[in-house]
């Protein structure tokens, strides 16, 4: 009996002992992104449009400070953190005016872009003031452009981040559905939403294998998002706004905490 005491609490020791050291490769596990530099690119999505709280010095680039790139560094404080994203950026901006930060001290880099090469903000407006057949032929030469032309602009872009930057774990992340369906709803007829929430899928799925392609994570936001898209009563994405066009269609500010950062979360 005593050595049956003895092998049980044998036992729970051992137990303990590799729980405790479970929890503190676990706590290892999930330091690096934080311990070195984070760097965030990409467009729109990312700088914060949308969202409010715009920094001064970031001017047409809109970066604001409840985009989720500086609501993640103020909650895990990287060594250091670079803000690049900007308003409007395709792949080639990226390229071309972003990478500066990236080095081999950086630890987490995140990204979005792929919408504006895509001509998203055409599309939008194109079926906004267009009949449904214009908007879904709009829809369908972006589709094209998503299927022949983004997927090699992409491998650029992450060719590039992990050359200049190849101890980072890279997120890039995706954009959300726009409409929720099946509601009453002013606006758009639902066979727009619904040729509009499929387009988002469709990008999201061209984005998503090339990233995976790299080596890196994609976060997937749709999940976030549903039940707030336009239409929901409970929206994280601004509709068409006339007075600042450029808001429309955009995460709101409780789009960025909500909907993004708790990807980005999950996925650094």
């Amino acid at each position: 009996m005593r050595r049956s005491r003895l092998t049980g609490f044998l036992g729970s020791l051992l137990l303990a002992a590799a729980t405790a050291l479970a929890g503190a490769a676990t706590a290892q596990a999930s330091q690096p992104a934080a311990a070195g530099g984070y760097v965030a690119l990409g467009d729109s999505y990312s700088s914060g449009v949308g969202a409010g709280g715009y920094i001064s010095s970031s001017g047409d680039c809109k970066r604001s400070t409840r985009a989720h790139p500086y609501l993640w560094a103020a909650a895990h404080s990287p060594s250091s953190f670079d803000f690049t994203a900007c308003s409007g950026a395709r792949t080639g901006d990226v390229l071309a005016g972003q990478l500066g930060p990236l080095s081999t001290a950086t630890s987490l880099v995140s990204l979005s872009v792929g919408g504006n090469d895509a001509g998203f903000a055409d599309v939008m407006t194109t079926c906004v003031l267009q009949s449904d057949s214009t908007c879904l032929s709009r829809i369908s030469t972006a589709r094209a452009y998503v299927d022949s032309t983004l997927p090699g602009q992409l491998d650029n872009v992450y060719s590039a981040i992990r050359s200049k930057a190849p101890n980072a774990h890279v997120v890039v992340l995706g954009y959300p559905r726009f409409y929720q369906l099946g509601t009453s709803c002013l606006g758009l007829s639902e066979t727009k939403r619904k040729a509009i929430n499929d387009a988002a899928d469709h990008l999201n799925t061209a984005i998503a294998q090339r990233a995976a392609r790299h080596g890196f994570t994609f976060g997937d936001v749709r999940t976030t998002f549903a039940g707030h898209e336009i239409c929901s009563g409970s929206s994280w994405l601004h509709s068409v706004n006339w007075l600042n066009v450029g808001e429309s269609y955009h995460p709101t500010a409780a789009g960025q905490s909500g909907g993004y950062l708790p990807v980005l979360d999950r996925a650094a």
